[in-house]
């Protein structure tokens, strides 16, 4: 049992900015080497959820996250961020 992962938004609320950042701080790699980031949202009745995600992957980006060994890469996004551009009608 392990503690629940720490989020891209929750750290940068807790550092004061996305520079301050470390990419061994979000990235936890698991069974068969997985590897996991989760990116978090603002606090829940403030904000933009998609600033959350935009947030993650311009870091994940700016930080070498996406390496060539990498096999596939899921984004696990909320149906309803509008606010960032990234719904779609089904």
């Amino acid at each position: 049992h392990a503690k629940a992962q720490a989020t891209v938004m929750d750290l940068v609320r807790e550092l004061g900015t996305v520079e301050d950042l470390e990419l061994e701080d979000v990235l936890k790699v698991g069974y068969g080497d997985v590897k996991c980031v989760e990116s978090g949202g603002p606090e829940p009745g403030v904000g933009c959820a998609g600033r959350g995600v935009i947030t993650a992957i311009n870091f994940l980006e700016e930080n070498g996250a996406y390496t060539p060994d990498l096999d596939f890469v899921f984004y696990d996004v909320l149906g309803d961020v509008v606010c960032g551009g990234f719904a779609m009608p089904i």
